[in-house]
């Protein structure tokens, strides 16, 4: 069985259309994403927040604090203005989709291992404040 010239080049188009439309999230993802962030009692403030890729700050509430994708948990450290703290940590996770195309179709997902492109956190964050003390 001899395969035609017009089917090996519409097998090779096949090809490069699945292998370009599948990219892997180094790809097709942008390093940073960004949180949506504010206290439970809806009071203003200032987060620090700390993945092994960074450092960032941010006063809150904001909807635009760009944050570093990584595969370890985004540790917050925040104080609102009237000095209550709260600290905690967000988990990070597999973008599936991606990573399942990278592995198949790329480089077994070793860039976007190095990269942790394929890595989100949840993108609204509801920072919990303890409640004023009463005087």
């Amino acid at each position: 069985m001899t395969i035609k010239a017009e089917e090996q080049t519409l097998f090779f188009a096949a090809a490069v259309a699945i292998f370009a439309l599948s990219g892997c999230a180094t790809m097709v993802n942008d390093p940073n994403i960004p949180l949506e962030v504010s206290f439970s009692d809806g009071s203003s403030g200032q987060c620090t927040f700390k993945n092994k890729r960074g450092t960032w700050s941010s006063a809150i509430p904001t909807t635009d604090v760009m944050i570093r994708r990584s595969d370890d948990a985004l540790v917050y450290d925040c104080a609102t203005a009237d000095g209550r703290k709260a600290t905690g940590s967000i988990e990070s996770e597999v973008e599936g989709g991606k990573m399942a195309a990278s592995v198949v179709f790329w480089d077994l997902g070793i860039t976007d291992a190095i990269t942790d492109k394929h890595r989100n956190y949840q993108r609204t964050v509801i920072v919990r404040v303890p409640e004023p003390a009463v005087e």
